[in-house]
């Protein structure tokens, strides 16, 4: 009997499964104007709760090794009250894409770094560093967006899925008492947090961060053309030497900017009404 099987037919597991797949149901959109579908039903097989403590400890752990350094900005930094107002606006429209979002405790920090890098951790935990903002002069538009991008692996749970799969379906058979080989479930957040910082997406998910992205910051009121702006600055500081960090995890070319401008007039209404109303 395969394993996938043999944890079919453990009634403690199928019960588990059944479940942790009813509120996967959590994280499907509602109505959106881009089209991204269902998000994976395995994501289900990685409990939201724990992973999202996981990634809790893992900014932590971030944050003090930033503020050692003196890296981590303090709240009268204006690049970080700027950030942070541009991320409010997103978050306003979070539980769209996942209801889970309203329970989230989000935190949005900047650190300085030369890096071209941003990031958004399962749980609403943001950090943008310097090197994105200044290395690309990014206007509030263009932060929104990836911002807005970021946000969406979060809220489309991709982190989930990516570890569900990178371990395969035989660890539905230890759910029970084991989460893939790595302990006790109450110590997920001291085994899988350092891989949250380093996990790569795939093309697929890299697509729907994009889409997701584009028509978030539209409901806020940032215009969906810095879309493509953001992107071909991306690519001259690529090409100028060396390439961001945030271009090693998110494959960009012609593909990326063509999709954006096939979907731009998806959401410009969207924009167009979320400027009437400011």
């Amino acid at each position: 009997m395969c394993q996938l099987c043999a944890a079919k037919s453990n009634p403690w597991v199928s019960r588990r499964a059944f479940m942790l797949a009813a509120g996967a149901v959590a994280a499907s959109p509602a109505f959106s104007e881009v089209d991204v579908g269902e998000s994976s039903r395995l994501r289900s097989l990685v409990p939201a709760g724990e992973l999202e403590q996981a990634a809790a400890q893992q900014y932590d752990d971030l944050l003090k090794q930033a503020r050692a350094k003196h890296a981590l900005a303090g709240e009268g930094n204006p690049q970080l009250r700027r950030l942070r107002a541009i991320s409010s606006r997103l978050i306003a429209d979070a539980p769209r894409w996942n209801a889970r979002a309203r329970q989230w405790n989000w935190e949005v920090n900047l650190i300085g770094s030369d890096s071209v890098n941003a990031f958004c951790m399962p749980g609403g935990k943001i950090a943008v560093f310097t090197g994105l903002i200044e290395k690309l002069h990014a206007s509030d538009d263009e932060l929104a967006m990836v911002v807005g991008h970021e946000m969406a692996h979060a809220l489309r749970e991709h982190a989930r899925e990516r570890i569900a799969k990178s371990q395969g379906t035989g660890a539905l058979l230890s759910l029970g008492a084991q989460l893939f080989g790595l302990g006790q479930i109450g110590d997920v957040a001291a085994n899988i947090g350092t891989q949250l910082l380093t996990l790569k997406f795939s093309r697929d998910d890299e697509v729907e961060a994009d889409l997701v992205g584009l028509e978030m910051g539209a409901r806020a009121g940032f215009n969906p053309q810095a879309s493509i702006s953001l992107w071909d600055k991306m690519a001259r500081v690529s090409g100028s030497g060396g390439g961001p960090a945030f271009l090693s995890t998110h494959p960009s070319g012609v593909d990326r900017t063509r999709r954006l401008a096939e979907n731009i007039p998806r959401v410009e209404g969207l924009y167009r009404q979320a400027m009437g109303n400011r």
